[in-house]
C-alpha cells in the first residue's frame, strides 16, 4: 500500500471519528432545556429543541395544587414551591425513557439539574410518591422505591400524615380541616379523627399532622381520648 493510500485511509478514518463525536455532542446538547414555568410540583414548562414543551416528571406524583376538580392537598404547596425554587429559570437536562409522551402530548422525562435528578429530590424530601409505573418507562423505578422507603421510614413530608398516601393517590379526608381550634371546643385541643379504615386516632398539638386533621371529636386529655377508643398516630408512639 502506497503512502498516499495510507494517508487517505487515515484521513477518512479521522473524519469518521469526528462525525461520530459531533453526533454524540449534538444528541447530548439536544436534551438541554430551560425551565420557563413551574405548573405544579411534578409538571414544568420548558424551552426545548427551539420550542415550548410541557414536561411531566416520570414515575413520581406530587399532591395537587391546581387540579380542576380537586382541592389543594397537604404538601402540594410545599412541593410546588420546592420545584419552583429549584428549577424555574434554570438549565436542565431531560432524560427521556422509551415512550417519550403521554396521552396529553406532554414530554415524559427524568429531569436533571446539575448532577442531581430532580425526580429523586422530590422523593427524598417526601414531597412525592412513586406513581404511574407503566412499562416500558421503568428505568429507575427500583431506585425510586428505595428512596421512597427511606422517606417513609423517616416520616418526612407526605409520610408524616398517617394513611394520607394510598396506592391510588392521596386521600382527601382532610379537605375541610381547620388550622386552629373550633370555636365550640372550649379549652380542649386534642383532635379526634376517624380515618378511611375506621381507625380512631387522636392528635395533640405536637402531632405532625395536627394542622391538617379535621376534628370530629375534641378531647381535653390523652387519657380521655384513649378511654373513648382513640389511639395516638403511629409516628407519635
Amino acid at each position: 500500500m502506497t503512502d498516499l493510500k495510507q494517508k487517505i485511509i487515515l484521513f477518512c478514518t479521522f473524519l469518521l471519528v469526528l462525525n461520530i463525536l459531533a453526533s454524540c455532542s449534538t444528541s447530548n446538547d439536544g436534551n438541554l432545556a430551560v425551565v420557563t414555568k413551574v405548573v405544579d410540583g411534578d409538571t414544568i414548562d420548558v424551552t426545548f429543541d427551539n420550542k415550548e414543551e410541557r414536561v411531566r416528571l416520570l414515575l413520581v406524583d406530587t399532591p395537587e395544587t391546581k387540579h380542576p376538580t380537586k382541592p389543594v392537598q397537604p404538601f402540594g404547596p410545599e412541593a410546588y414551591q420546592f420545584t419552583k425554587q429549584t428549577l424555574e429559570g434554570k438549565k436542565v437536562r431531560l432524560e427521556l425513557d422509551v415512550s417519550e409522551r403521554d396521552k396529553y402530548g406532554r414530554l415524559l422525562a427524568y429531569v436533571w439539574i446539575d448532577d442531581k435528578m430532580f425526580n429523586e429530590m422530590l422523593l427524598e424530601k417526601g414531597l412525592a410518591r412513586v406513581a404511574y409505573v407503566f412499562a416500558p418507562n421503568t428505568k429507575y423505578v427500583d431506585r425510586f422505591y428505595e428512596i421512597q422507603k427511606k422517606a417513609q421510614k423517616e416520616g418526612v413530608g407526605i409520610w408524616s400524615i398517617e394513611n394520607y398516601v394510598q396506592e391510588d393517590g392521596f386521600q382527601s379526608i382532610n379537605e375541610n380541616s381547620v388550622n386552629t381550634k373550633d370555636e365550640n371546643n372550649g379549652d380542649c385541643l386534642i383532635k379526634g379523627n376517624i380515618n378511611s379504615k375506621g381507625e380512631k386516632i387522636y392528635h395533640t398539638i405536637d402531632s405532625p399532622s395536627y394542622e391538617q386533621t379535621k376534628a370530629e371529636r375534641w378531647f381535653c386529655t390523652e387519657e380521655e381520648a384513649k378511654a373513648a377508643g382513640f389511639r395516638p398516630p403511629k409516628n407519635m408512639r
